[in-house]
């Protein structure tokens, strides 16, 4: 997967989530995940999307991601261990998750794209 920002690409293994089981554990009971790594959960048909920490003990940055691939929001630095409820606020295909921190560190931001199958373009 690729996150390209200011005509910069970063690259991202991914493990993709897209059955309801596997979206509903999604990164739960990890203790660490490297930079490059992350989870890429997808939605078909397109739908308001809400995600949770629970048993997750990592912070993650959640970027929300439309149909053509294009970031649409992001939540950063999610508190790990909480039910508190993340939402999309729009509809959309997909939600990247990255370690905490790297959203800024990166410079990712609203209307950047992400490059994977997942999205045609």
């Amino acid at each position: 997967l690729i996150v390209v920002s200011n005509s910069t690409s970063h690259e991202f293994q991914v493990e993709v989530a897209r059955t309801p089981e596997a979206r509903g554990t999604g990164l739960m009971y990890r203790r660490e995940m490297p930079p490059s790594h992350g989870m890429l959960f997808t939605f078909e048909p397109s739908q308001l999307v809400v995600m949770w920490m629970r048993n997750t003990y990592i912070p993650l940055d959640m970027l929300f991601i439309a149909d053509n691939g294009q970031i649409t929001s992001i939540a950063e630095n999610t508190v790990p261990l909480t039910d508190t409820r993340i939402s999309s606020g729009r509809e959309g295909r997909g939600v990247l998750e990255i370690g905490g921190g790297l959203v800024a560190t990166l410079g990712l931001r609203p209307g950047d794209f992400v490059r994977h199958p997942a999205f045609p373009r």
